[in-house]
């Protein structure tokens, strides 16, 4: 560009050369300032030019951060929805709990319209006719409540983080037998070397971590798999297949056992290992052991024992072996067995105790955090209490109810 001018400036002069000096040297000096000004001109351009390029730059910029803001919102709304899909089930097991509880009402009125009928009558009868017809209707509204409650395992919802504490092993667990007002939670963690268990008052002084009181049992335990059963847990006792009853309120040992044949310390664990051999655990019916023995091929055996005694009262040999299981638990008498504690973990197996059959099934459940060491079943909380590597977790269970008439045979 300054070549090309100057160039301009000498052909110019040259054919002005017979002009006046004076208008030569005025022309000259224009040409200078025009030069000048085409050269300032020329840089304003090349300024214009890269802030047009930073401009375009930041306006393709836009456009990706909104696509890219765009692809988050969508993702945030598909993980708020799939977060919502798993009340779907629940919803459903409410409406069909909905038909049971209108069910048991028509049977409490039933029973009311029977005991006002009574009042009526009761000069009519002696008082041990009147206490058996009471005994009577006792024994109904009981088998009515065991129609609510119990049922056939049919689906595994969750999980719902509680807390994240402890070591990748242990075990936490409420009382099933206790009242609507005692929610006390009890926390045992690891699965060996240890004797103390920790008590919360609720289920938000167990998130808070705020304790009510420890207890230092007189043994250690072997596992993850105790249970608290009305007011005593029951624990195996480490390297043995010794069962212990340890009362709370009394804070000492009431009853203990040895559980016949049973491997313990690790002879037949569940997969995950941990002195896992012998799972306490309890359901609607009662308290239970399940193990395996040598006797039995290593397979699992399910014993009901007396919950203050611990005497065996009654045994089924199943066919599956123990160490194959990732953990199992007990609901209305049936046995429930998952194939692994790893991820893609599901109930493969089940045993009913009441027609001694077994079935393989297909209940997958989330195993969020990859690793199981404990999983066992609340009856009054219809939940899954669930050690998941080192977080406390709840699952909630759909269980199918099959209600049953004074017609049924």
């Amino acid at each position: 560009m300054q070549a090309t001018s100057n160039l301009l400036n000498l052909l110019l002069l040259s054919l002005l050369a017979g002009l006046d000096p004076s208008k030569v040297q005025n022309m000259s000096q224009s040409i200078e300032v025009l030069n000048l000004r085409t050269q300032r001109d020329f840089q304003y351009v090349l300024k214009m030019e890269t802030q047009m390029k930073g401009l375009k730059a930041k306006f393709r910029q836009i456009e990706d951060d909104r696509k890219t803001l765009m692809t988050k919102h969508f993702q945030e709304l598909k993980e708020k929805m799939d977060e919502l899909l798993p009340l779907i089930p629940v919803l459903e097991q409410y409406k069909t709990d909905a038909k049971l509880i209108t069910q048991f009402k028509e049977e409490i009125r039933n029973l009311s319209a029977v005991l006002t009928g009574i009042q009526e009558e009761i000069g009519a009868y002696d008082y041990e006719e009147l206490h058996q017809r009471v005994l009577s209707l006792e024994t109904r509204l009981r088998d009515c409540m065991k129609k609510l409650t119990c049922g056939k395992l049919m689906k595994i919802t969750g999980p719902i983080t509680v807390k994240t504490s402890g070591t990748r092993f242990g075990a936490w667990m409420t009382d099933p037998l206790a009242s609507e007002k005692n929610n006390r939670v009890w926390y045992m963690d690891s699965y060996t070397n240890n004797k103390i268990v920790r008590e919360y008052k609720s289920i938000a002084d167990f998130v808070s971590g705020a304790e009510s009181r420890t207890y230092n049992l007189p043994f250690k335990w072997a596992g993850t798999n105790h249970v608290v059963y009305n007011g005593s847990l029951y624990f195996n006792k480490y390297q043995s297949n010794i069962i212990i009853k340890y009362s709370f309120d009394m804070g000492r040992v009431l009853a203990q056992r040895s559980l016949e044949y049973a491997g313990f310390h690790n002879v037949y664990p569940y997969t995950w290992g941990g002195f896992s051999d012998i799972d306490l655990m309890a359901d609607e019916i009662g308290l239970w052991a399940v193990y395996a023995t040598n006797q039995n091929a290593g397979n699992i055996v399910i014993s009901q024992l007396n919950q203050d005694t611990l005497e065996v009262m009654k045994s089924w040999s199943t066919g599956y072996p123990k160490r194959s299981a990732g953990e199992s638990f007990m609901i209305c008498g049936t046995l429930y067995v998952t194939n692994s504690h790893l991820t893609g973990a599901k109930v493969y197996y089940s045993y009913s105790t009441k027609t001694s059959t077994y079935e393989y099934t297909d209940i997958p459940f989330h195993n969020q955090y990859f690793h199981i060491s404990m999983l066992d079943y609340n009856a009054r909380d219809r939940a899954l209490y669930a050690w998941n590597n080192g977080h406390q977790v709840l699952f909630n269970v759909t269980l199918f109810h099959i209600i049953k008439t004074e017609d049924d045979t």
